[in-house]
């Protein structure tokens, strides 16, 4: 369990992804070039490969967190995180990856409360 006031430090946004692309020699992970409106643009590696395909992520609006602490996967810096549902149990033949996104545009970097 957290606070509220630990809950209120986390910052997310709305992003659209702008460009996106398999990293070189993975399979499951893309990474996504996002506009954060008045944030900027920032890089995002993600291991959605095998339930996304790089061309139907871009122009997608997607909830994002931008206050993360920047990490680095197989050499590509990622400056955030995608919100994402799980459907049913990881290794299940029904198991799903849902991304989490406005139900309708937003302008980017609109903040999530």
């Amino acid at each position: 369990m957290i606070t509220f006031d630990e809950f209120k430090k986390l910052d997310f946004r709305i992003a659209t992804v702008t460009k996106s692309e398999q990293v070189p020699g993975t399979k499951n992970l893309l990474k996504l070039q996002i506009d954060l409106g008045e944030l900027g643009q920032r890089q995002i590696v993600t291991g959605l490969a095998q339930y996304y395909s790089a061309e139907s992520l871009v122009g997608r609006q997607l909830v994002v967190l931008v206050n993360l602490k920047p990490a680095v996967f197989r050499g590509e810096k990622s400056e955030g995180m995608l919100l994402a549902a799980e459907v049913g149990q990881q290794g299940d033949s029904n198991y799903q990856v849902v991304l989490v996104k406005p139900d309708r545009d937003l302008p980017p970097g609109t903040p999530v409360h």
